[in-house]
């Protein structure tokens, strides 16, 4: 069993966050920017989502349309989180986000056990 909330932290410990619940698939996107990242990524709504340390340890980094946020550690440069519109329906619904959070930086969490569901990001 999992302590919760699952805590995260990026390799140089100044950027932190946890998450409500555990992940129980992960996503992998080969879009441009993630294929280049490396991260696995975890879905949660706001809510269930909480950083833990200051704001000002994050930078952040947009493109393209400028829907989403992708976040990194401002002194280790790991990719810790993201925010977009949820895309359930298709097209951007900002009334309905979502962050994306890295899943390989959760602590003492088993993510290499999960199902890895690919994503199609070039297509977008």
């Amino acid at each position: 069993m999992t302590d919760l909330p699952l805590k995260a932290r990026c390799h140089c410990g100044a950027t932190q966050f946890e998450v409500t619940e555990a992940p129980t698939e992960l996503g992998d996107c080969n879009c441009s920017f993630c294929s280049r990242r490396g991260a696995l990524h975890a879905y949660y709504r706001p809510a269930q989502f909480r950083l833990t340390t200051a704001r000002d340890r994050v930078s952040t980094y947009q493109w393209g349309h400028y829907l989403g946020q992708h976040h990194h550690c401002a002194i280790c440069g790991c990719p810790t989180y993201s925010e977009f519109p949820s895309f359930d329906n298709g097209a951007p619904d900002f009334d309905d986000p979502r962050i994306s959070i890295n899943a390989r930086l959760l602590v003492d969490f088993a993510w290499d056990q999960l199902p890895v569901r690919k994503y199609d990001g070039k297509a977008y």
